[in-house]
């Protein structure tokens, strides 16, 4: 391990980053040449992004961690004229303006046009971009899921239960990278702290057309960029807030600037009596407490090099919701997820067109629960996690129409894993949940290695309307398994200035591999308990299309129409044990993801703004099974069926929208809506409807076709 990071180490110049992010660095002057302080505007309108600050009398800001797309710079300083144009942010490169303002006459205005951004003629994919207006102005929800509830409104990502991310139907294969550091692992609610709002400046997801440095979990990637304020002086906020269910957040940051250095400190936390979706129409044992901690300290050395590093400690509490027959006998069930990182990150800018970077980080993540003697039907523990070491870097260059990325990276984690339980009741209601020849007791203890290695490169390039983005990435991976595999990734658009119209298309090869959570007992040969099967889960593989139009109206409102198209071996998804919020990976040979995706924009009329968007998607999976733990006494069975069935988070029909009015220049009102026609389930899965009332009520059995 040790041979392996300094090798690493010394061959940084050529791994990989993973981010694609920006920066604008000003330099403002006066007609003599002398450094002029003013004020400052980027806006994004379609993303809903805007950042206005002060500019130093030195002349200099930095606008960091920039989302990719096409932004308006508008300068005023007092007695010049005013200066406004369009900025692209395309790349880790920094965009460098030397802006010299001119004098004027004593009256001016300037005016800033939304239509000036509502294209970005080098957009070769559907990838949607939520800034900093749309986080701060977000409805108020369940703690947690403030993030969760912003992705779910772009079209193709749909939500299950207990804040579980689905992008077009996908399971266990949502990546967030936060500043350039990926995670892969589940982030929702119920498994891991989730990430909060209150400190991101804009997000991006991507489902398609996805850039060849972005690897192992490729349902949907969401990327995540924090505030960076280069302002001189302090910073502080605070956010208080309150609802029902008891419900209680907090959120204080203060950030520092001095000279090159920034010091960043927050923290968060909440309390709530209502934090996963119960079961039942009533919401029984289910509160949950939250406080996590995060310390950054970044320094450039000089505008060629910058180093950085942050501390981080997470950790919820949290009940698991009882059904009726629980909650009758008493039921407790407690989990404890934590988080603890430590990230360190360097820069070093050769030129205008060649830029390298280093990343590295440790961390430790773990989960547990404990179940009280009067559980029913099983007395469940579990205490889970893993030890990860990751290391990345790259090259990023710019020369004529092109603009380059290439490298590797390194993930090197230990898996641990205990589960246990005991069962009390092999019935309910006279109704069987466990076959007689499950053991009563089970007990399971393991460690296991994993090692992840990969490269890549890719380049896009920029002919006049025409831009073609073309990547190819290996993976390796071992864990229980070794695999390998290359990933193509090729994408294009083309934009008509006369009509206002991109047409892009992309094709995606993709290498998922299979989720940390309960692998390890699950591959174990005494999960058998001797009876069932065992299939080792492999890595998946899939080939996504898309093709779509992107329509300017008006010069008011940007309409994006996408059809995709997914084919996917070994389908990975998910197993849940009863209701103990415990679940096990398995996969399906095949499965088809298919759908039509439309959003229309109004990135602002007069004093109205807003979107609506609808998703019609249709997801098929085919037996046989190809990977997991079965203990059914017909599972050799699944490995003889070739029948088709619908994916378990399949949403047929999704449909957002939002409105939102200035009222006066301090005051909006916003009003949203949204409707999903619900998830399929298949009735002989279940036990006989007098054990369903007895377990979930009227209420809720009544609702299920």
């Amino acid at each position: 391990m040790g041979r392996s990071c300094l090798l690493l180490l010394i061959c940084g110049l050529s791994l990989l980053a993973q981010t694609n992010t920006g920066e604008l660095r000003l330099t403002v002057k006066d007609p003599s040449g002398a450094a002029l302080g003013a004020e400052a505007e980027l806006i994004n309108s379609v993303a809903r992004s805007r950042v206005a600050v002060n500019v130093a009398p030195n002349g200099k800001y930095t606008f960091k961690n920039l989302a990719p797309g096409v932004y308006r710079l508008t300068l005023i300083g007092s007695g010049f004229q005013p200066f406004t144009e369009l900025v692209a942010i395309h790349s880790e490169l920094p965009v460098l303006r030397n802006i010299t303002l001119s004098l004027q006459p004593q009256q001016s205005t300037v005016n800033v046009e939304a239509s000036d951004t509502l294209l970005d003629p080098e957009r070769t994919n559907s990838a949607q971009t939520i800034g900093s207006q749309q986080i701060a102005e977000r409805p108020a929800g369940s703690p947690g899921r403030g993030l969760i509830d912003l992705i779910t409104t772009q079209p193709g990502w749909t939500l299950e239960a207990n804040g579980i991310l689905h992008p077009r139907e996908s399971e266990y294969d949502v990546q967030y990278v936060v500043n350039g550091f990926p995670l892969q692992e589940n982030r929702s609610p119920a498994f891991l702290q989730p990430a909060e709002a209150e400190n991101v400046t804009s997000l991006t997801t991507y489902a398609a057309g996805i850039p060849a440095e972005f690897g192992n979990k490729l349902g949907g990637v969401v990327e995540i960029n924090t505030t960076r304020n280069t302002s001189a002086g302090f910073h502080g906020t605070a956010t208080v807030s309150g609802g029902s269910f008891g419900t209680a957040n907090g959120y204080l940051s203060g950030q520092w600037v001095r000279r090159k250095t920034t010091i960043t400190v927050s923290s968060e936390s909440f309390l709530t009596d209502r934090f996963l979706d119960p079961p039942t129409q009533e919401n029984f044992t289910n509160h949950a407490s939250s406080a996590a901690f995060h310390a950054t300290v970044e320094h450039d050395f000089s505008d060629a090099n910058r180093l950085g590093a942050s501390a981080s400690h997470a950790q919820t509490g949290l009940l698991v919701p009882n059904d009726l027959l629980q909650q009758a006998s008493g039921q407790r069930q407690d989990r404890r997820n934590s988080e603890d990182e430590g990230r360190i990150w360097y820069q070093h800018v050769f030129s205008r067109n060649l830029l390298a970077s280093l990343r590295g980080s440790v961390r430790d993540v773990s989960a547990s629960l404990w179940s009280n003697p009067l559980s029913t039907p099983i007395l469940a523990e579990q205490n889970r996690g893993f030890r990860e070491e990751y290391i990345n870097g790259s090259l990023s260059g710019h020369k004529g129409h092109h603009d380059w990325k290439a490298g590797a990276e390194f993930r090197y984690a230990s898996l641990r894993e205990q589960f246990g339980y005991r069962i009390d009741a092999y019935q309910l209601n006279g109704e069987p949940v466990f076959d007689p020849a499950v053991p009563a007791t089970f007990d399971f203890r393991q460690q296991h290695p994993d090692r992840e290695a990969a490269g890549y490169g890719q380049d896009t390039w920029h002919l006049r309307d025409l831009t073609v983005s073309a990547g190819l990435r290996f993976d390796h991976y071992s864990l229980l398994v070794n695999a390998a595999g290359w990933s193509p990734r090729l994408s294009a658009s083309w934009l008509s200035r006369r009509t206002g119209t991109i047409l892009h298309a992309s094709y995606d090869r993709t290498f998922g591999t299979p989720p940390f959570e309960n692998i390890l007992v699950s591959a174990a040969a005494q999960s058998r308990l001797g009876l069932g099967l065992y299939l080792p889960l492999k890595p998946s593989r899939g080939n996504y299309y898309e093709g779509g139009i992107t329509q300017a109206l008006g010069h008011k409102l940007r309409l994006d129409t996408n059809y995709f198209l997914r084919e996917v071996d070994n389908f990975e998804d998910d197993d849940l044990l009863l209701n103990t919020a415990i679940s096990f990976p398995i996969a399906f040979r095949h499965a088809r993801v298919r759908g039509t995706e439309v959003k229309l924009d109004v990135p602002t009329w007069g004093r109205f703004s807003g979107f609506a968007s609808y998703a019609n998607t249709t997801g098929i999976a085919r037996y046989p099974i190809t990977g997991g733990l079965f203990l059914d006494d017909d599972a050799g069975n699944l490995l003889a069926l070739h029948d088709q069935f619908p994916i378990s988070q399949d949403q047929r029909n999704v449909a957002h929208a939002r409105v939102r009015y200035q009222l006066h220049p301090r005051l909006w009102t916003a009003w949203s809506a949204s409707y999903t026609s619900g998830l399929p389930i298949e009735g002989d899965e279940f036990p006989s409807t007098e054990l369903l009332l007895a377990q979930f009520g009227t209420a809720v059995v009544n609702r299920v076709n």
